[in-house]
């Protein structure tokens, strides 16, 4: 039987990847978690054999969880799905350790078939992430100045580029106002910009603000 760990903070996600994994009479979802926190102290003393994580979480994000999963469980494979589309994490996400990425609006099908396929010490990418992958192999050293965001600045950025004020990004992420206008002037130093509109224009110039999603989350 393959043991799951599932971590998202959205009750619903969870209950609907559980019948879609335990669907198959071979995979069982052994822990199910709303935040990251939880999530790490159970892996601290147990075992799974794939752990499914969202992104957007309260508190210490999927992002964190990774890097934490990557740590203490090294062989651990680690499927990140989330309702932001690909091409503004899942680059990003493979490269920081991830075994592969799912958005949320895929077909079930889709997500079996990436348990099974981590699970075989393999990578799940969509045809369209190896595109941005070999990409971003044959293109020039130099990167684009928001490739050189670490990930929580990244989320701040997407955050901000999508009209959120700096106290909505903190909430959001259960972060200090502090923290995120500290956040902020770190980006804006970063993309060589001066306010929240370039910022936003950037965005939107770059393509990078997420489109609506049809499903919750």
């Amino acid at each position: 039987m393959i043991r799951i760990l599932i971590v998202d903070d959205h009750n619903m996600v969870r209950q609907g990847l559980t019948t879609i994994l335990e669907k198959t009479g071979e995979m069982k979802v052994v822990a199910s978690y709303a935040n990251a926190v939880d999530a790490m102290s159970w892996l601290f003393g147990n075992d799974c054999d794939v752990a499914l994580v969202d992104i957007a979480m309260p508190g210490i994000s999927g992002i964190d969880l990774l890097k934490q999963a990557r740590k203490e469980k090294p062989k651990l494979p680690v499927l990140i799905i989330s309702s932001y589309p690909e091409d503004q994490f899942a680059v990003r996400l493979i490269k920081a350790g991830a075994s592969g990425y799912l958005n949320k609006e895929c077909a079930p099908e889709l997500i079996v078939e990436a348990v099974r396929c981590v699970l075989g010490g393999k990578r799940y990418v969509s045809p369209a992430v190896v595109e941005m992958l070999a990409n971003e192999l044959s293109a020039p050293d130099g990167k684009l100045p928001h490739e050189t965001l670490s990930n929580r600045e990244y989320e701040v950025f997407l955050l901000l580029a999508s009209a959120k004020t700096v106290t909505e990004a903190a909430s959001a992420l259960t972060l200090s106002v502090k923290t995120v206008s500290a956040y902020r002037s770190n980006i804006l130093e970063k993309l060589h910009l001066h306010n929240t509109a370039e910022l936003m224009h950037y965005a939107i110039d770059k393509q990078l603000l997420q489109r609506p999603a049809t499903t919750t989350k």
